[in-house]
């Protein structure tokens, strides 16, 4: 099976939120290797929200008249909405941090850098696919899309799997380059925030859905390929805009400051289940060896013996005498 740039793109970005997400949770106090047991949900669950929520606002091309629904599921002919890859993969990121006994927006805090430059990075696939391209301009930096010409003859400029012809179609806005920079500007302003305000709570989440929104606004609006339309709007600029609106409703209505790092390590401190523990209601009692270190300990059950100490012949020489028990033969 032959790897996709935008796939390889895609790995590589998950790949890098991941690693850097770790170390940033680590620097807030959580545990190491946290992030990846977290990704192991919220990776698949964000891949199957990012696709589902491609196929419902493009539906038409699936399901209207001359589409067929099989290629819904042809994930490698590309299609992932970033807003259901976010909804659905924050789902997945709850489940895991309710298993392993973390505050879910404090994760969110950790990880917004990482994961807005996972998408920068995946932004780059789109110029191998020729995809999410802008309008026509005379620009020095206008992007070339060529004619493309497949297995069975077919040429467009829209032909994934073909391969080019040479010839230039159009030049365009590159989109998808101006949302990768967008998207590193605003990971270097999370960045800042962070170290400067110390915020959390998930408010740092929050902020960085805020900037990648305003961004996707206004490229949005400069995109011509195919989208369903709302009053004549492009359906994913409703979604940046009301999107928007609650992330910055969320980043001043919640707790201000930042979690203690103990909140990050529910399980320190506690007791952990151990089958040789004694149980309830035992206690121990401990002897020592003729090197003077601990020997093992035995289990003496409280209400069922009663141990007697006294002096014997040889001094310095004690017998601990109690009746027998199942437990303690």
């Amino acid at each position: 099976m032959a790897l996709r740039a935008y796939a390889l793109f895609i790995i590589v970005g998950i790949v890098v939120a991941i690693v850097w997400g770790d170390r940033r949770w680590v620097a807030r106090g959580g545990e190491k290797g946290t992030v990846l047991d977290i990704a192991i949900w919220a990776v698949p669950f964000g891949l199957i929200g990012g696709r589902l929520y491609h196929v419902m606002t493009d539906w038409p091309t699936y399901f209207g008249e001359g589409g067929d629904p099989v290629d819904a599921l042809k994930v490698w002919q590309g299609g992932l909405g970033i807003w259901g890859a976010v909804a659905l993969g924050g789902v997945g990121a709850w489940i895991g941090c309710r298993r392993r006994g973390i505050p879910l927006p404090a994760l969110g805090d950790a990880v917004a850098p990482a994961i807005l430059l996972a998408q920068a990075i995946g932004r780059l696939g789109n110029y191998f696919n020729q995809e999410l391209y802008g309008r026509e301009t005379d620009v020095p930096w206008g992007l070339e899309i060529f004619e493309r010409r497949n297995d069975v003859g077919q040429v467009s400029p829209q032909l994934i799997d073909g391969v080019s012809t040479g010839e230039v179609a159009f030049v365009v806005h590159p989109t998808f380059l101006y949302e990768a920079l967008w998207n590193v500007l605003i990971v270097i302003l999370l960045v800042w925030v962070d170290r400067r305000f110390r915020i959390g709570h998930g408010r740092l989440f929050a902020l960085y859905v805020a900037g990648y929104c305003a961004g996707r606004f206004w490229i949005e609006l400069m995109r011509s390929d195919h989208a369903s339309l709302i009053a004549g709007v492009r359906v994913n600029s409703f979604t940046s805009a009301l999107v928007f609106v609650a992330a910055v409703v969320y980043f001043f209505a919640a707790t201000k400051g930042r979690e203690d790092p103990a909140e990050l390590r529910p399980a320190a401190g506690e007791p952990v289940a151990d089958e040789t523990a004694p149980a309830e209601g035992e206690k121990k009692v401990e002897g020592t060896d003729e090197d003077g270190k601990a020997s093992a300990s035995e289990s003496v059950s409280d209400d069922k013996a009663a141990s007697t100490a006294s002096a014997g012949g040889d001094a310095g020489t004690k017998t601990i005498d109690s009746k027998k028990d199942d437990a303690n033969d």
